[in-house]
């Protein structure tokens, strides 16, 4: 029989309770949580009275050296992920990290270059939208032609937190989360729609701070223009009573749309076909099979399998740098007034290690 992955849990906070630890459990003897790390004693100690772990750490460096997990899961605030994502890939360890993966482009490169060769260790991105059945499916009717080309696409993030929400230390700041609601939130839809329409070319943006008074907007929208030729347009709110996550694409012969909140199954998509379509292609287009909603769990069945194989994960490395890189142009264009380009965010670029980038929006000169 194999033997257990040894896994610990960077910081113990509410992703970690009612995300990670489940997800862990549930896939019964393949992972073995081992121990958990926070730098509030208290906390990692209550986690892991609650959670049946039998290590409590207050330093991840020891964490590292005495238990040698084969997985650590990154839990803590945007501000340490790149450090202790290092830190552990460097002791040997395969990284699974929250969203967003670090703070900038900089430290994801950073990141990156402290994987293993072939065979790994590779540090992966909890981006568990991807993980769906249904996404799956929809994803190959547009990679394999049967709904045309895809021509419009709409991806919305329209959330609402209070002033709660930011009260603690970091949040809402640039050197804390390295975004606002586009970074924290909205990065979620961004990746879907990138692994559902492919790579992206242009995207020209505006963004605001209209509610909240933080560094970091609540408030953005995009035009983008994919390598495809396809158009889309992306909302990113945390100031929207009405709650909810959608993404609409508009194909030559169907519209597929998805309309969720934090998670979705088969039967939050819509697929509309077009004029002419024939019924039974289009009652196949609609039968996704067997249902896996997104989760937590959907993505760490995948990882765990790659990490016995030795072979890199989806959402990692340079596949999952795409959201990350089209939120730092996003910024840029609303901060520049400029079109980005895709690629064009290189070393040198004040954006490529914040991506805040320059402490005002440029200013038209008065006429």
């Amino acid at each position: 029989m194999t033997a257990p992955i040894r896994v610990a849990v960077a910081g113990t906070g509410a992703i970690a309770r009612q995300a990670h630890l489940p997800a862990l459990r549930e896939l019964g003897g393949e992972t073995d949580v081992v121990a958990a790390f926070d730098i509030d004693e208290r906390a990692v100690r209550d986690f892991c009275a609650e959670g049946g772990v039998p290590h409590a750490y207050t330093d991840l460096g020891r964490m590292l050296a005495e238990q040698r997990p084969g997985l650590v899961v990154i839990c803590t605030p945007p501000a340490f992920h790149q450090e202790q994502t290092t830190a552990a890939l460097r002791s040997g360890a395969w990284v699974w990290c929250e969203k967003p993966p670090c703070r900038s482009l900089a430290e994801y490169d950073a990141m990156q270059a402290a994987e293993g060769g072939p065979g790994g260790p590779y540090a992966a991105v909890v981006f568990q939208h991807r993980f769906g059945s249904s996404a799956a499916h929809v994803r190959e009717l547009i990679s394999g032609g049967a709904v045309g080309r895809p021509l419009v696409a709409h991806c919305q993030t329209t959330w609402y937190r209070d002033a709660a929400y930011y009260a603690p230390p970091g949040r809402g700041t640039w050197a804390g989360e390295g975004g606002g609601t586009t970074m924290g939130h909205g990065i979620h839809q961004i990746d879907l729609m990138l692994e559902l329409l492919g790579p992206w070319a242009e995207v020209r943006a505006m963004a605001g701070t209209l509610v909240h008074g933080t560094e970091t907007e609540d408030v953005s929208t995009a035009l983008v223009r994919f390598a495809s030729g396809a158009l889309a347009t992306v909302v990113n709110s945390a100031v929207s009573p009405d709650q909810v996550s959608r993404i609409r694409i508009d194909c030559e012969r169907a519209t597929l749309e998805l309309t969720h909140l934090y998670g979705y199954s088969g039967a939050d998509w819509r697929i509309t076909p077009a004029p002419g379509v024939p019924a039974p292609e289009a009652a196949a287009w609609r039968d996704t099979g067997p249902d896996v909603p997104s989760s937590h769990l959907a993505q760490l069945r995948s990882l765990t399998a790659d990490l016995r194989a030795g072979r890199r994960p989806r959402a990692s490395g340079a596949d999952g740098r795409t959201s990350l890189e089209l939120v730092a142009a996003l910024y840029k264009s609303a901060r520049t007034g400029d079109p980005v380009q895709a690629g064009g965010i290189r070393p040198g670029d004040p954006f490529y290690t914040c991506p805040g980038g320059m402490p005002e929006p440029r200013k038209e000169p008065a006429s």
